[in-house]
C-alpha cells in the first residue's frame, strides 16, 4: 500500500510540473479518482452491490479528498516554486558576479603585459643611462686629450721657436766669424 502511494505521488509530481492551476486541480482530481479506486479495488468491483446514490455520495467524497489533497500538498508546491525561483535569481546574479570576476582576470592578464611593459622600459632606461655615462666619459676622455694636444702643441711651438732663435744666433754668430776685409788705411799724399 505504501509503494502505491509513493507511485502514484511520484507519478503526479512529475506528470503535473507545469500548467495553470486549473489544469492541474484536474489532473490531481483525475489521479486522486484512478488512486482510490485502485485501492479499492477494479472500478467494475466497486460499482456492483452498491446502491445508485452510493456513486453520487462517492464521487462528492472523491471531489472532497482531492480537495483536501490538494489543499495539504499545494502550499508546499509553491513555496518550493517560490524557492526554485529565488534559486534561479541566484544563478542570475552568480553568472553576473562570475562574468565580472572573469573580466577583472582579463583586466589582470592585460595589467601584466603592462608590468612587461615597465619592465622592457626600465631595461632600456637603464641602457640609456649606460649610454649616457659612456657618453660622458669619452667627453671627459677627449676634453684631456685636447688639453694634452694644446700642451703639446705649445711646446713644440716653443720648441721651435727655441730652434729658429738658436738659427737665427748662430747666422748672426758666423757672419761676426766670418772674415772681413779691413779697410785699408788712405795713404796721405
Amino acid at each position: 500500500m505504501a509503494a502505491i502511494c509513493c507511485f502514484f505521488l511520484r507519478h503526479w509530481t512529475e506528470e503535473n510540473r507545469g500548467g495553470d492551476y486549473h489544469c492541474r486541480r484536474k489532473r490531481w482530481i483525475h489521479h486522486t479518482q484512478f488512486f482510490l479506486f485502485y485501492i479499492a479495488g477494479s472500478t467494475d468491483d466497486m460499482i456492483e452491490g452498491l446502491p445508485d446514490d452510493f456513486l453520487s455520495n462517492n464521487t462528492k467524497a472523491v471531489d472532497q479528498l482531492s480537495e483536501g489533497l490538494i489543499t495539504h500538498y499545494l502550499p508546499n508546491l509553491q513555496s518550493s516554486k517560490v524557492a526554485l525561483q529565488e534559486l534561479t535569481q541566484n544563478q542570475v546574479v552568480l553568472l553576473d558576479t562570475l562574468d565580472q570576476e572573469i573580466s577583472k582576470f582579463k583586466e589582470c592578464n592585460s595589467i601584466l603585459d603592462i608590468n612587461a611593459l615597465f619592465s622592457e622600459a626600465k631595461y632600456y632606461h637603464n641602457k640609456l643611462v649606460n649610454i649616457r655615462k659612456e657618453m660622458i666619459m669619452l667627453h671627459e676622455k677627449t676634453s684631456k686629450l685636447k688639453k694634452r694636444a694644446l700642451k703639446l702643441q705649445q711646446k713644440k711651438q716653443e720648441a721651435n721657436l727655441k730652434e729658429e732663435q738658436q738659427r737665427e744666433r748662430e747666422l748672426e754668430r758666423e757672419k761676426q766669424l766670418t772674415a772681413r776685409p779691413a779697410a785699408r788705411p788712405e795713404k796721405k799724399t
